[in-house]
């Protein structure tokens, strides 16, 4: 039970923190290194952790994203958005994603893509900074003040050259983005691309995921993201309704 508690709490600072070495987190659990290394080992192999890259660094892996989609699955978020995100799809000609908030990172757990979609790149499972993306921005904005404000005070990487770093400009942003109903990212996660998202909400109001439209910059172009921003604001609405959200008057 010891080894099991300690696997979940590997876990728990791998989502709190978003990535972390075998010396950290053995700090946070208490114990010598090598225990924390067969921990994480035994996650990695499950797939529940990975290491992308060769900084020694650990962050959740696509197992739990599986876990995760199983459990949007059995919420009826995917299932009652599959439709939704079609018709959108169809309508705009581009991918449409689904995405949940995990740790300090937003995850897609579903996917559409559109009859203009061109480039098979497959989305789900994958994490990306909140910053940095439309979904993510949009999930930022409707934090709750504490958690919206440690976001804000950590390390905002510039993944492109356009990516917001500025706590002070991207705070000004989630105010906008909560008097529209929708955020932008234009080039800021991927040089070419261009992406709108919009909440999603829950039986009691909350957002519990953001939905999002994305495509090349070339073809959603910075001058047509408030036009597919209501189309998604749109889409998200209706989900928010499938998923038992009452608007109000």
């Amino acid at each position: 039970m010891q080894s099991v508690d300690r696997a979940v709490t590997v876990l728990e600072i791998l989502a709190q923190n978003g990535e972390a070495g075998v010396t950290e987190i053995a700090v946070e659990l208490g114990v010598h290194k090598s225990t924390a290394f067969r921990l994480v080992g035994a996650l990695e192999r499950r797939g529940l952790v990975e290491q992308p890259g060769l900084r020694g660094k650990y962050r959740l892996g696509f197992g739990i994203i599986r876990l995760a989609g199983s459990m949007a699955s059995g919420l009826d978020l995917t299932q009652q958005g599959r439709r939704v995100c079609e018709d959108l799809a169809a309508e705009l000609g581009e991918t449409v994603n689904v995405a949940i908030p995990s740790g300090d990172t937003v995850v897609n757990i579903d996917q559409v893509r559109g009859s203009s979609a061109v480039v098979s790149q497959n989305w789900i499972g994958r994490q990306n900074p909140l910053h940095a993306t439309s979904s993510g921005k949009v999930l930022l904005a409707h934090m709750r003040p504490v958690d919206q404000r440690r976001v804000l005070r950590g390390d905002l990487d510039a993944v492109t050259p356009d990516t917001v770093t500025d706590p002070e400009v991207l705070r000004a942003e989630l105010l906008d983005i909560l008097d529209r109903g929708y955020a932008t990212a234009a080039e800021e996660l991927e040089v070419g691309l261009n992406a709108v998202a919009a909440p999603v909400r829950g039986v009691a109001g909350d957002v519990i995921a953001a939905v999002s439209a994305s495509g090349p910059s070339y073809r959603m172009a910075e001058e047509r993201l408030d036009e597919v921003g209501e189309a998604v604001a749109k889409a998200a609405a209706e989900i928010s309704e499938r998923m038992g959200h009452m608007p109000g008057p």
